[in-house]
């Protein structure tokens, strides 16, 4: 049945055009059109096929909306990542052999100064670390207890960047997430009291009726944009929260009430692990658990505030009074390039300390027992993060996605404002340069000249206006897909019909103040058709902006693409290069060229039926012969509709083609050699006091340790002992 409909429409498609690359086209499109339509729910399938028993256990998994967090204790062992330089034939190690634990109901920071590898240790911790083939990753994962090489529960991760559409409101976003990834609440009560709930617990209830907002139109501030993403990852409970950085950019209260809420999320039972720069005493008083890292390194990893203060004065290293402990802690662990002497006494330093913690790391780390109650393999089923249960038929996911895209269009108004002026503005100008053209010979050139322009014009504007914003789009879009939201083809399909109101009223614009003003052929149908021929050329040159910025990575390189690709269009236009005179190798690319067709239909248009004046039997005389010498004397203004239509739905297969394979892909982590696993040991609780046995026996207090004395660490070289110098917080 669904072949016999997919083939359909292939037939009905390749029938609206006559030439063989024009069938191929249309016969390539159909099919994906097909698919889009009729595909599944699920966003993204799994890169490792499951068993059908671990699948089947997602419908038994309550833990979605209903508030439940299952308990998930973290282990990782022997992380190791290193990038390789094949010019110079080098390794440079970004993690070197770590360990650590991050539990239910504790806060866990990841600190150390600037390429210290922080980030790349909470990427790969959530399976997040791009993959590249100069990358290397091994080492050890257990979720509770047993090892684990793919993610088994829900998570959260909270990125850097916060990406938003611009035009919704905060309560809004949270509804429009709550409905897309929680299809089982399905009365509007249940989803408002959710969101209000949700709200009020990450503290975005002042803001919860204000606009996001981006770079061109104020909306709320950066610490309730984090919040946001935050809360936006909640949604469906997650076991583990990751968050990079959450106080980048922020000042020191919003920083301390973001550290709050995810404070607050521990005490509920997440397991919440973050990477921190520097806080200031109040939020780093907020964290349970630190790892320290310098150069890849562990030079500590335990529970936080005193615990790694005493670690480190019975190693002879004290924090002043009145200091911050986290600036301590930072000054501590890195190397000052003030100078070639400072540089070596400070790298000596930071070698003692991770050999001293390698030494005892097995005494600190796990010293802190689980607090939550032991979790029965039998009584919690995990969800895998990449097999998604399906969230919500296609029709809903498209009704909803439809919603958000008009909501984002509609309510553009710098954006729109702007274009509505270039539009009238460049018609305008365009007008008074064509200024009442007659029918002289010479307006044949002119009239020639002014509809290359025309779409020339309308082609550039659509283009630059959609490569401008749909990289930013397309990293939200990803984003959501992975977590299962929607899948692609709805998306898309919503996308183009949103923007169809909108789009369709700039070219209308340019359309109705040029038409008149250059006096083009007076007749309503042929402005009507004028019009519908510049319309449809605008939509096409927005999915071509769309499978720009679907090939290229940024904005940067989608605005140096897009355009590249025009000008290319714009020699083989048919008014620079007649189409019969186009070499063979080349004759293909006039046939997929937008403005070409666009400038052949106003071409039809135009000329058909006119007359002009003449004094010599060389002149040309009707319009059929200005269009026989351009070689479009046998078209007609529906061929060029259909091709430039065809164009679109071609562009559009392309966009969800390459959006499909561009997807992102996260490095997979390796077992280590088995010589290198670090072997478990029982623990017992910490005891600061155990640390003294690793201390020389002739060691003075730290009281009485001389800012030109040397301190001795077990097995080690003779280092500097590190006295902290600055201002008092």
């Amino acid at each position: 049945m669904a072949g016999s409909g997919g083939k359909g429409v292939g037939q009905i498609v390749t029938g609206l055009g006559e030439s063989g690359l024009g069938k191929a086209l249309a016969a390539i499109a159909a099919a994906f059109l097909f698919r889009m339509f009729s595909g599944p729910g699920p966003a993204l399938l799994p890169e490792n096929s499951a068993d059908d028993d671990d699948i089947d256990d997602q419908s038994d998994f309550d833990g979605g909306h209903t508030g439940n967090v299952v308990p998930v204790t973290i282990r990782w062992r022997s992380i190791t990542c290193s990038l390789s330089d094949k010019s110079s034939k080098s390794v440079r190690f970004l993690l070197k052999n770590v360990e650590g634990e991050a539990k239910p109901g504790r806060l866990l920071a990841i600190m150390g100064p600037s390429g210290s590898g922080k980030t790349t240790l909470l990427n790969i911790l959530a399976g997040q670390l791009t993959a590249s083939p100069r990358l290397h990753l091994s080492g050890l994962l257990e979720v509770n207890g047993n090892p684990s090489m793919k993610k088994t529960y829900k998570f959260a991760f909270v990125r850097q960047e916060d990406l938003f559409f611009s035009q919704l409101t905060v309560r809004e976003t949270l509804s429009l997430a709550a409905e897309l990834q929680l299809p089982e609440i399905t009365t509007v009560e249940a989803r408002d009291e959710y969101v209000n709930n949700l709200l009020f617990k990450i503290g975005l209830v002042s803001c919860a009726d204000s606009i996001v907002g981006d770079a061109k139109i104020r909306g709320i501030s950066g610490g309730e944009k984090k919040r946001l993403s935050l809360a936006c990852e909640l949604i469906a409970s997650p076991s583990v929260i990751f968050a990079d950085e959450p106080t980048t950019g922020l000042d020191a209260f919003q920083a301390e009430k973001v550290v709050e809420n995810l404070r607050q999320l521990a005490e509920d039972g997440h397991t919440v692990i973050c990477s921190i720069h520097q806080p200031r005493s109040s939020v780093y008083s907020k964290f349970d658990d630190i790892v320290l890292l310098t150069e890849g390194a562990l030079v500590y990893a335990g529970p936080a505030r005193d615990a790694p203060l005493e670690y480190f004065s019975k190693l002879g290293y004290s924090c002043p009074d009145h200091v911050n402990p986290a600036e301590f802690l930072a000054d501590l662990i890195s190397i000052d390039y003030s100078s070639s002497a400072s540089v070596d006494s400070s790298q000596k330093r930071i070698d003692g300390l991770v050999e001293s913690f390698s030494q005892q790391s097995s005494t600190i780390l796990y010293a802190t027992p689980i607090a939550i109650r032991d979790v029965s393999k039998d009584s919690v089923k995990f969800e895998r993060r990449r097999i998604v249960r399906k969230k919500g038929s296609w029709w809903r996911q498209f009704s909803l996605l439809l919603k958000r895209a008009w909501m984002q269009a509609s309510r553009d108004g710098p954006t729109n404002k702007v274009r509505a002026r270039m539009s009238i503005a460049s018609a305008i100008i365009f007008g008074s340069v064509f200024w009442r053209m007659g029918r002289s010979q010479t307006s044949i050139q002119d009239r020639m000249g002014l509809l290359q322009v025309a779409a020339i014009n309308t082609a550039m504007a659509a283009l630059t206006k959609t490569v401008g914003v749909f990289p930013k789009e397309r990293a939200i879009v990803d984003r959501e897909r992975a977590k299962g939201c929607y899948a692609l083809g709805p998306y898309l399909v919503s996308k183009l019909l949103a923007e169809i109101p909108v789009g369709a009223a700039f070219p209308l614009m340019f359309g109705a103040v040029l038409y008149p003003m250059a006096r083009l052929h007076p007749t309503f149908s042929r402005f009507g058709k004028f019009c519908g021929i510049v319309t449809v050329e605008s939509f096409a040159a927005s999915a071509m902006g769309l499978t720009v910025g679907a090939m290229v990575p940024t904005t940067e390189a989608a605005m140096a693409v897009g355009p590249s690709l025009m000008t290319v269009f714009i020699v083989f236009g048919g008014y620079y290069v007649n189409a019969e005179n186009t070499p063979i190798i080349f004759r293909w690319i006039p046939r997929i060229s937008l403005i070409r067709w666009a400038f052949e239909g106003f071409c039809i248009n135009e000329f058909r039926g006119l007359e002009f004046d003449h004094q010599h039997s060389y002149d040309i005389q009707t319009g059929e012969q200005a269009l026989d010498r351009l070689s479009f004397a046998q078209s007609h203004i529906r061929d060029t509709v259909v091709a430039q239509s065809r164009i679109l739905l071609f562009l559009y297969c392309i966009t969800y083609r390459l959006m499909e394979k561009n997807k992102p892909k996260y490095q997979q982590i390796e077992l280590p050699p088995s010589d290198k696993i670090q072997p478990e040991q029982q623990l017992e609780p910490f005891n600061t006091d155990q640390v003294e046995q690793y201390q020389p026996k002739e060691s003075p207090p730290p009281d009485q340790i001389e800012s030109n004395q040397q301190l001795e660490s077990p097995e080690i070289d003779q280092i500097r002992p590190f006295i902290l110098e600055g201002p008092a917080v």
